[in-house]
């Protein structure tokens, strides 16, 4: 069962981070696992070995959210983390999607990229493939109109795209969040074909994908800064706000913005008077 399997090794990798002097245990002598061990994990949750066991196993069904509270208690996750459990241990039952082709932007949000055309914005779907953008986002991200559909997608364009990478001085951190994005992405789809695919072709395709995804990292984009190196107008620090979009939870509008009279900002600037010559095109 995928979600069992998916709850087992994010339990496992989350259990092999903790140490035991973390949560007072005496450690005598050498210990053959690093982390904690099943037993210690069950002992402090208040739950038995033997169910803790099927847990990670995959055959105990539905525990209660008393239960995974009392795991993530001793994981010490975070509260992204600890959405993206309850996810995974209560999945009820959640149909696969139905395939609708290829996502789009509503109309409305069309709209509201128009009026947000002297910022760098873009939408994202739910497997990570950029739907929409402003010209000055293109502009910032590398010209995505003229990209094949295919590679507009900030897993492939973060892992594969040569010019991407050059753009990011902190790839190591931004190729990590990437990661963790569509790890959460999959805990809430656990049924999406195209999530499944995506999720393969990058296992096979890219090493340091298939690493990062092993360490279940999850991620959620809301605020942040981000730095730039760009071709054109050299380094950027932008702040950004990630929003959902209405009434379609599983996409996601970025906004980045400069602090106003700064070196970003009139680099920015100078990025949306070029980008006045290049159209958003969709």
């Amino acid at each position: 069962m995928k979600e069992g399997s998916d709850l087992g090794a994010f339990l496992q990798a989350r259990r092999g981070r903790i140490q035991p002097d973390q949560v007072g245990i005496q450690v005598y002598g050498r210990r053959r696992v690093s982390g904690l061990r099943r037993e210690e994990l069950a002992s402090l949750a208040g739950v038995s070995v033997d169910y803790y066991v099927r847990l990670e196993q995959g055959r105990a069904l539905n525990p209660s959210e008393d239960v995974l509270d009392a795991i993530a208690e001793v994981l010490a996750l975070d509260d992204t983390e600890r959405v993206h459990l309850h996810r995974l241990g209560r999945p009820g039952r959640r149909r696969p999607r139905p395939d609708k082709g290829a996502e789009v932007v509503s109309d409305g949000i069309a709209r509201l990229l128009e009026g947000l055309d002297s910022v760098p914005a873009y939408v994202v779907g739910r497997c990570l493939d950029v739907i929409g953008w402003t010209s000055v986002g293109s502009a910032l991200l590398g010209d995505l109109g003229s990209q094949p559909r295919a590679q507009r997608n900030l897993l492939r364009l973060v892992f594969f795209d040569a010019a991407t990478r050059a753009l990011l001085p902190d790839w190591e951190a931004v190729a990590r969040e990437t990661v963790g994005l569509l790890r959460l992405a999959s805990g809430r789809n656990p049924n999406d074909a195209g999530l499944a695919a995506l999720i393969e072709e990058m296992t096979v395709k890219h090493e340091g994908f298939k690493r990062l995804w092993a360490d279940h990292d999850v991620a959620e984009m809301t605020s942040g800064c981000r730095r730039f190196r760009h071709p054109l107008v050299g380094d950027l620090t932008l702040s950004f706000e990630a929003l959902a979009v209405p009434d379609d939870a599983s996409q996601m509008l970025v906004i980045y913005s400069a602090q106003p009279g700064s070196p970003s900002d009139r680099a920015l600037r100078l990025l949306a008077r070029w980008s006045e010559t290049t159209p958003a095109a969709l």
